[in-house]
């Protein structure tokens, strides 16, 4: 079932319209597979990236004041000691925002009083002495809050305080020295001490360029609302979701609490643009590659309509079915080559 190529190739030039209108279109749609596949690859990555937190065991909450006279430093304590004391529950915090919801509050530190030296943008969340632990960080050096640095709500003065950094955002401003220790300064000029190292943890906005650039303060958000954190023993989330829930309906009546929601699905709404996308490319190389197909079945079934009196004449020669196949097999992978 030998072919010699030069009486294909003498075919194809002879019918060259066909064979070269299959050829750009074969080639078009693998231009547009490599770019498409280049780009469905990054956006995986994107989404794939590691946040640095203990996110498939956190769920998050949020409690809304109203009522005359409401205590929200009151209400705050008295909660987060009640999720605290859960069996299931490793650590609860309360925070302003939640990471990886797309809200959140920014600001630059300076690596110098008075606006000099580095500066990094950062983007800072409140949290309480359980932050590290109900957000699921790891620290490589330094320590997590006490409970005598968590400022009150109301604390409005600038006398700066401590700090926890993220690696990525003490590189930025010490060009990779040891940052334990060291004072960074906001643009007010307030320093703050510089008492843990986070070795990984992504903020609130999925599309900045400054993701991992993260602090935590020892402040209790200011109210009327409140953002909770609570991280889950693994396994645990399903059945601590509606418990949790319950009881802060209950338990003060001068509130709204809001939706409840695990930071898992947090992540996935601010990936939502980035999955579809990919989605989108995905559907459309597979149509394009499905019409390409369709042109070269075409154009075989062509070929083969046009030349049954060749075809007739070849068997009548002796020829057997499995060469005349093979033929135009040749054909074909000449022309998609």
């Amino acid at each position: 079932m030998n072919i010699d190529i030069r009486p294909v190739l003498s075919a194809l030039l002879r019918n060259r319209v066909g064979a070269i209108l299959v050829a750009f279109q074969i080639a078009i749609s693998l231009a547009v597979l490599v770019n498409a596949v280049y780009i469905v690859k990054q956006r995986v990555q994107t989404i794939m990236r590691p946040d640095g937190m203990d996110t498939p065991n956190i769920l998050t909450i949020s409690s809304n004041g109203f009522a005359q006279g409401f205590n929200h430093d009151a209400t705050v304590r008295e909660d987060l000691a009640w999720l605290n004391g859960q069996p299931d529950v490793v650590a609860a915090t309360a925070s302003g925002n939640v990471p990886l919801s797309g809200g959140g509050s920014s600001t630059e530190i300076y690596a110098q009083p008075g606006g000099k030296g580095e500066k990094t943008p950062i983007n800072y969340f409140e949290v309480d002495e359980h932050g590290v632990a109900a957000l699921g960080i790891r620290l490589t050096s330094g320590r997590a809050f006490n409970a005598n640095e968590i400022r009150p709500s109301t604390d409005k003065s600038r006398e700066g305080g401590q700090i926890i950094l993220s690696a990525a955002a003490a590189r930025d401003l010490f060009h990779g020295a040891n940052a334990l220790g060291r004072s960074v300064y906001s643009e007010g000029g307030d320093p703050y001490t510089i008492i843990g190292i986070i070795e990984h943890m992504h903020g609130s906005w999925v599309d900045w360029d400054k993701l991992d650039h993260v602090a935590l303060v020892p402040k209790i958000t200011s109210g009327p609302s409140a953002n909770y954190l609570v991280r889950a023993k693994p396994g645990r989330l399903d059945g601590l979701m509606p418990l949790v829930e319950d009881h802060l309906v209950k338990s003060n009546p001068g509130r709204v609490i809001g939706r409840l929601r695990t930071l898992a699905t947090h992540k996935a709404m601010s990936y939502q643009d980035d999955r579809n996308m990919a989605i989108f490319l995905v559907v459309v190389t597979a149509l394009l590659l499905a019409i390409t197909a369709l042109g070269i079945f075409g154009l075989a079934t062509f070929n083969v309509s046009t030349r049954t009196r060749q075809i007739g004449t070849r068997r009548a020669i002796g020829a057997r079915r499995g060469d005349i196949v093979s033929y135009f097999l040749v054909e074909n992978w000449l022309i998609t080559t």
